[in-house]
Order: C-alpha cells, then sequence, then structure tokens
C-alpha cells in the first residue's frame, strides 16, 4: 500500500499541492481529515468540514507562525476552542510543514500523540489543549491580556464552536477581554447552526448573535465562512482593530459537513465514522472538487 501522504495527495498528479493557497488547503483538510477518520474510525468530521476554510485562511498568511520554529516567543497564539475538530489544526500543521503529513495516519492510535481532541503535547504548533467546550476564549482572554501587560504586539486568535456559546464561560470571557480593551484579541465562530444533537436554535437560540457581541463590547461582523476571500477580509479587518480598544469576533457561516452531500447538515455526522461505501462514496465527492 502506497504511503499516507502519497494517497492524500493522489488527486495532485504527483504535483506538490500549493499550499500556500487557501482553497488547497482547505480542501486538503477535509481529505486528511476523511483519510484520518477512516483509519482510526474517529468521529467529528462533520465540525471538520465546517471548520476547513477558517483553518485554512488562518493558516496562509494571516498568522505570524514559523514552521520551522513553532515557539519563537512573538508567534501569533492560536486556540482551537472547538477542539473536538483538532484534526483539522492537525492536517493544516502537517500541510504546512510543522511535522510530517506521514505522522497524520497515527491521529486516534493508541499511544500516539495526534489524540482525538487537539492536544498540545508534543505536537508542534498547537498552543492549548480543549475539547471541554467552553473553555478557550478564557484562555485566550488570559493570553491577550498577559500579552497586553508584558507590551507584546503578537495576537490571540480563538475559534469556537456554536455551540459552545451556551456556556456562560463564553460570556465571561466576552465580558472580560472588553473590560481590558484587548484590541489584539480576534475570535471566530463556525457558526453553521448546529450542535450535539439538534440545532443550534432548538436547543438554545443565540440570535441576534451578532448584537449580543457588540452589546458585550466587541467588533462583531458576520460573513459566508466557506468564502476565503471574505474571511481573509475579515481577518484583516479583525487586525485593523488593533487601537479600537475592543477585541474583535468574526461570525462565519458555515454548513456542518460542508462537501460532502450526504453530510450536509446531518448531524449524524457530527458522531459517524466514514466507513465502507461513505466513504467511497464522500472520497469520490471530494476528488471531484479538488482545486
Amino acid at each position: 500500500m502506497e504511503g499516507y501522504e502519497a494517497l492524500v495527495h493522489s488527486a495532485f498528479g504527483g504535483q506538490k499541492p500549493d499550499v500556500t493557497d487557501p482553497t488547497v488547503l482547505a480542501w486538503l483538510i477535509r481529505r486528511n481529515a476523511l483519510e484520518m477518520t477512516h483509519i482510526s474510525r474517529g468521529s467529528h468530521i462533520g465540525s471538520v468540514f465546517s471548520v476547513a476554510e477558517i483553518i485554512a485562511v488562518l493558516y496562509t498568511g494571516v498568522l505570524h507562525v514559523d514552521p520551522q520554529n513553532p515557539r519563537m516567543p512573538d508567534r501569533d497564539r492560536l486556540i482551537l476552542s472547538k477542539g473536538h475538530a483538532g484534526s483539522a489544526v492537525y492536517a493544516a500543521l502537517a500541510e504546512t510543514g510543522f511535522f510530517p503529513v506521514e505522522q497524520l495516519k497515527t491521529h486516534y492510535a493508541n499511544g500516539a500523540i495526534l489524540s482525538g481532541h487537539v492536544s498540545h503535547k508534543g505536537v508542534p504548533g498547537v498552543e492549548v489543549s480543549t475539547g471541554s467546550l467552553g473553555h478557550g476564549l478564557g484562555v485566550g482572554t488570559g493570553m491577550a491580556l498577559g500579552a497586553k501587560m508584558d507590551g507584546e504586539s503578537w495576537r490571540t486568535w480563538v475559534v469556537l464552536g456554536d455551540g459552545e456559546c451556551d456556556e456562560g464561560s463564553v460570556w465571561e470571557a466576552a465580558l472580560q477581554a472588553a473590560q481590558y480593551g484587548l484590541d489584539r484579541l480576534c475570535a471566530i465562530v463556525d457558526y453553521n447552526h448546529m450542535q450535539s444533537l439538534f440545532t443550534v436554535a432548538e436547543t438554545l437560540k443565540l440570535e441576534p448573535f451578532e448584537e449580543k457581541w457588540k452589546n458585550f463590547g466587541w467588533n462583531a461582523m458576520s460573513v459566508d465562512g466557506h468564502d476565503v476571500r471574505a474571511l481573509r477580509d475579515a481577518c484583516a479587518w479583525a487586525q485593523d482593530q488593533a487601537g479600537s480598544g475592543k477585541p474583535s469576533v468574526i461570525l462565519a457561516n458555515t454548513v456542518k459537513g460542508k462537501g460532502v452531500s450526504f453530510m450536509e447538515n446531518n448531524i449524524l455526522w457530527h458522531y459517524r465514522t466514514p466507513q465502507g461505501e461513505e466513504y467511497e462514496a464522500a472520497l469520490k465527492e471530494l476528488e471531484a472538487q479538488r482545486p
């Protein structure tokens, strides 16, 4: 059997994919996630597919990071608060050179460092282990406050799920970030409108979502979370808010399971693992979409 990297990159006809292109990187995130969850029999692929463009845009020119020096002091910090979508970050890190792509085949394996929920332990480029929802923004607020007190210029980015915005800890952190004027803190909500077992609206309605963030003292805007140009512009807008005295949030409207027709807006794919005919069908759809 050919190696994992060759298998995932086979659609590129032997050419090295251009991972500086966010559309290409988003496709690779989905392709890797399909393979990783297929091999490991892991879950949460619907959440990975919804956040793919967000993560891809961050790793193609937004984050100030260096795969050759992942602990450089002035790096931007990224926290994936929705840690169950960790394979999206693992794939982005591997494809952009933080560790070998071949290592992705160990995802969720016993004793492997690439745990099901994202872990920083032994993984270059991961700042914080997450998975218990509602904690990421609080951690990011602490990081951003520390940077401000030390006079540092790096930014803190936090990617949240919409479901975890049910948690009071998220709004406590939001209030604190505004209180301290953390204008180098940027949050992105993967707003796929589904959580756990039902839609967000059925579970605990968030709307008017953008207005809530503004009332909590944040700059806020909504975008199409699968439009890489719109996301890139939104990230630039968030970066430009440094000096405004307010943190910024981007509400990225996405589709759960985006990219595979039978997974889209289907809550079962928060938990299901792609095997057999479903794996083959998903692979065929993704291969047809290769940029």
